[in-house]
């Protein structure tokens, strides 16, 4: 037996938000046997946007039943039924949640509509509830109110059970299927496709735009998580509703999974992402040389054609490391930029004045120690391969650093002998640099094992 449902609410999502009507048919899979409805009292205001949608007003639901007062009738009308909708995660997530309110447990095997007709007529221009229904002769009435829209979910529900030659009904209702945990436009042979490896994964909308990208040691294990959470929230229902599609890049490892997400979130800035999408306002240490001659040192923010010698996350630490510089290699704070540049050392507040503003240090000998700090912070800064597993067994995966600086990653064969860092670097794609690609390489090399990683 079937309970083919359809409510209207005062939103579109759940948390927050109230039923205003309900129809439920019961259903044999040939005619009606019951059906039940009723106006709901949400208890709140409806929106206007909502009545013109649907025609329920405020006023319409004052004299009708709360949830709580129907709650048990809509319990015994579903026990022991298939529960359908068109849709039907939108539905039973309400339901499931207005029985929470009052502490019940809301449990039923459910199927999709939407996603069986997608399987059993494909090719079809829409799949919404309109539509379909024009697209297969089904008549229609009281759009959008919950009795109109349950009359026409039976009759699409007939037709699929007449059309259902590959038993996709059956199937979807195996306790292991997970149809209905998927979102209902996401096709089922995409979800199948997805491999339990490393790699990244990205959830495309109507237009194939990518609006969220994750990466994952088992890509379909974390796809799935983000449909059998709670899906109650207005973000997360919109979220929900907006996968059409599902793609996916395998990665071998999951370091290199994370440089390829940090990337693609930046490149794509999908608009589920949060982390890692604001652009990342790190500092640096470059260098310059003034009207007089004299090569400078100093701390700004990283500018994007700006040769940078150092970057760092914040101001602060890119002047304690300068500041440590000018004391190792004797130069002047002044031309790093750590005063004014109209007090001389000798007039400042530093432990040791230069030589340049005490004794008139001339550029070309000035100049010399800034290029023997500079050569010292790069000699600090490692260039090294980092050895990871790769997609298949023929190969393995590389990241590479040079100086300090994240280069990219790449897949040699494992039967190529690669001993230089010059050829390792033929192997790579590059990749943008920057800080957070860079802490996590540092977090990966801090707990590594020493045999992963080879330096130069």
């Amino acid at each position: 037996m079937y309970a083919v449902v359809d409510i209207e609410t005062t939103g579109g999502y759940a948390s927050g938000n109230n039923i205003t009507e309900i129809a439920i048919f019961r259903f044999d899979g040939k005619e009606v046997i019951d059906s039940y409805h009723t106006l709901i009292n949400p208890e709140q205001r409806i929106p206007s946007f909502i009545t013109s949608l649907t025609g329920i007003t405020t006023e319409m639901v004052e004299d009708a039943p709360t949830f709580s007062e129907v709650a048990q009738d809509i319990l015994d009308f579903t026990e022991g039924c298939i529960f359908v909708a068109h849709n039907v995660n939108f539905d039973f997530t309400f339901l499931k949640q207005s029985f929470k309110t009052l502490d019940l447990s809301f449990e039923r095997k459910k199927i999709c509509t939407v996603r069986l007709s997608r399987k059993i007529f494909p090719k079809l221009p829409s799949y919404s509830l309109g539509n379909l229904c024009g697209s297969l002769n089904i008549e229609i009435t009281d759009r959008h109110r919950a009795k109109g829209d349950a009359e026409a979910t039976v009759k699409l529900l007939k037709l699929l059970l007449e059309n259902d030659n590959e038993q996709f009904i059956d199937k979807s209702l195996h306790r292991n299927s997970r149809e209905t945990l998927l979102p209902a436009h996401l096709p089922r042979e995409q979800f199948d496709a997805l491999p339990e490896e490393p790699g990244v994964y990205y959830f495309h909308n109507h237009k194939n735009k990518i609006i969220y990208v994750g990466k994952a040691i088992n890509i379909k294990k974390r796809v799935v998580s983000h449909f059998s959470g709670k899906q109650n929230s207005q973000q997360s229902q919109r979220f929900m509703n907006e996968i059409y599609s599902v793609s996916f890049e395998r990665c071998g490892s999951e370091l290199v999974a994370l440089l390829l997400e940090s990337n693609e979130i930046k490149k794509h800035w999908p608009a589920y992402n949060r982390s890692q999408k604001r652009v990342v306002k790190n500092y640096c240490i470059y260098q310059y040389t003034d009207q007089q001659g004299y090569a400078r040192l100093s701390v700004g923010l990283i500018q994007k054609f700006q040769q940078t010698i150092l970057s760092f996350r914040t101001a602060i630490e890119a002047r304690d490391f300068l500041m440590e510089a000018v004391h190792e290699h004797e130069l002047c704070s002044r031309l790093c930029g750590l005063h004014k540049s109209s007090v001389l050392c000798k007039d400042a507040l530093v432990s040791a004045p230069c030589k340049v503003c005490e004794q008139g240090e001339d550029s070309s000998r000035y100049n010399k120690k800034v290029s023997r700090a500079v050569l010292s912070f790069a000699e600090q800064q490692a260039t090294l391969a980092i050895k990871q597993k790769g997609r298949t067994e023929e190969e393995f995966g590389i990241v590479l650093m040079e100086s300090g600086k994240y280069l990219g990653y790449g897949f040699v064969p494992q039967d190529v002998q690669v001993s230089t860092f010059e050829e390792f670097k033929t192997y790579i794609h590059l990749y943008p640099d920057n800080q957070d690609v860079r802490s996590i390489i540092e977090s990966y090399t801090y707990k590594a094992d020493e045999a992963s990683m080879m330096y130069f």
